[in-house]
């Protein structure tokens, strides 16, 4: 056989044997299922170990106009301005007091300054109750304070 016919023969074989390769899947071998291992008598479970804790972030605190009477109030004062609140919910060391008239709803954020504090308002929001469109925070502050 001539060289060249050589290359060529080999060149057209090679497809062949690439498909003939084993292709790795895209998530690798399928692991095999944990076999249920007998308890052990007079061993104690394993506890695992909580999650480490969360380090203390100061919060923003929003300064607008019109909001001085709200921002870092704590819930006793904010309770005394507009009344009983409509929902008062407490997540971690965060507090959410909405309170509600015919002009609007004012959602008030209240969170600790600083490491075992009590939680103060840093943050308000405002909106129509009839679409929940956004309103003048000060505006609505105002409306809710003169009932």
């Amino acid at each position: 056989m001539r060289p060249e016919l050589s290359k060529a023969a080999a060149l057209l074989l090679l497809p062949l044997l690439a498909a003939c390769a084993a292709v790795p899947t895209p998530g690798g071998p399928a692991a095999p299922a944990p076999q249920q291992q007998p308890p052990r008598s007079g061993i104690p479970p394993t506890t695992p170990t909580p999650p480490p804790s969360a380090v203390f972030r100061a919060p923003q605190i929003m300064r607008m106009p019109g909001l001085e009477r709200v921002i870092e109030q704590n819930a006793g004062a904010l309770i005394q301005q507009f009344g009983t609140p409509r929902l008062d919910v407490r997540e971690g060391d965060m507090r959410k007091l909405q309170f509600s008239g015919q002009a609007c709803v004012l959602d008030v954020f209240l969170y600790p300054l600083r490491p075992g504090a009590e939680p103060v308002a840093t943050y308000v929001d405002a909106r129509r109750p009839s679409d929940g469109a956004d309103v003048d925070r000060a505006a609505c502050v105002a409306a809710l304070a003169r009932r």
